[in-house]
């Protein structure tokens, strides 16, 4: 918490104001959270304060907030580009990315004193010069300001995915994807890679990652000298499982029953099922697995856009209804495990 202060003041997040009459003042709070390594295991922890975007008020503390990040598709094409040419891929993170991006002259933003925070005279509130995170209009700022400054660098945005940025130099190609504050480069030439993370680092403090091993929450292993690349979530999988109770689960070779026909006539006969199936997690459930489907296991696609249709009302009885035959949980009789 120390350091995501000390990071703020030097970065000039924010300047100590009177509270000032009739303004929105938003709200703040700490985020803490765990990064883990490709294996897994606890890379660090990060206390992150952020800015209570729901107190914004539209027109007034905010206007504009889209903000474009590389599609998982967009990932997967460029990994498959990189394995047939046998290129090199580097990853790397910037640093505070949101803190890069600046308020316009117009943006007033008053924020509450984060919990705890000892700065500060009384009755004084942080008035934002940058996009601290949390503020709905953080990500269109940091984009805008990476934008700018790739430009600069011979960039250009592939009219396919805007998170994906591309550039030629001495006969080479450069492909930049970014999402937020992770990115993934390769091309042609290494060299050029490496000297053209310094020019990023220039502009932004980021930490050089090196080859490609950790991705979005996804393990990346590549074997150049076959050239592959494989993509496992192991740990997420796992995650999922445990946070579900279903560590114990058996494993099936097809995730749900061949020739199954599901409809709305197998939604809950009676109000003890209904009551029942209210109290167990199939949104969630079905939730975590959509990013695992997308990102590595496309061989369940079918089955969570099959399952995703009885999102509403989903039945527990007998062993034919989506939650059966999908996600059954301890105390739902004859089914089967995803």
């Amino acid at each position: 918490m120390d350091h995501e202060l000390e990071t703020l003041e030097r970065a000039g997040t924010w300047s100590d104001v009177l509270w000032p009459a009739g303004k929105n003042v938003v709200g703040s709070k700490w985020v803490f959270k765990l990064k883990r390594k490709a294996d897994g295991s606890i890379d660090k922890y990060k206390a992150r304060l952020v800015a209570q975007g729901f107190t914004q008020i539209h027109g007034i503390d905010y206007f504009s907030t889209y903000s474009p990040v590389a599609k998982l598709a967009s990932f997967h094409a460029i990994l498959a580009l990189a394995a047939h040419h046998n290129w090199e891929i580097e990853s790397f993170n910037f640093n505070g990315a949101y803190l890069n991006g600046t308020l316009d002259e117009g943006e007033e933003i008053y924020m509450q004193l984060p919990p705890r925070y000892k700065g500060g005279a009384a009755g004084t509130v942080k008035q934002l010069h940058k996009s601290l995170y949390g503020l709905k209009q953080a990500g269109q700022k940091w984009y805008n300001a990476l934008c700018h400054v790739l430009t600069d660098l011979g960039f250009e945005v592939s009219q396919a995915d805007p998170g994906v940025f591309y550039t030629q130099a001495k006969g080479h190609i450069l492909i930049l994807a970014v999402h937020v504050d992770d990115c993934m480069m390769t091309g042609s030439s290494g060299e050029l890679i490496e000297q053209y993370k310094q020019k990023f680092h220039a502009h932004y403090a980021l930490t050089d990652l090196g080859p490609l091993h950790w991705l979005l929450g996804i393990k990346v292993t590549c074997d150049r000298a076959a050239r592959t690349i494989s993509l496992s979530q192991t740990t997420y999988i796992d995650s999922i499982l445990s946070q579900f109770n279903l560590s114990d689960a058996h494993p099936y070779q097809v995730p749900m029953t061949p020739s199954l026909a599901l409809s709305r006539h197998d939604a809950p006969l009676n109000a003890t099922e209904a009551a029942h199936m209210r109290k167990v997690p199939y949104r969630e459930a079905i939730s975590s697995l959509m990013y695992a489907s997308i990102a590595t296991r496309p061989n369940i696609t079918f089955t969570i856009s099959t399952l995703s249709q009885f999102l509403e009302n989903p039945e527990c009885h007998g062993s034919t209804g989506p939650w059966a035959q999908g996600l059954g949980f301890k105390g739902c009789s004859k089914r089967n495990r995803l």
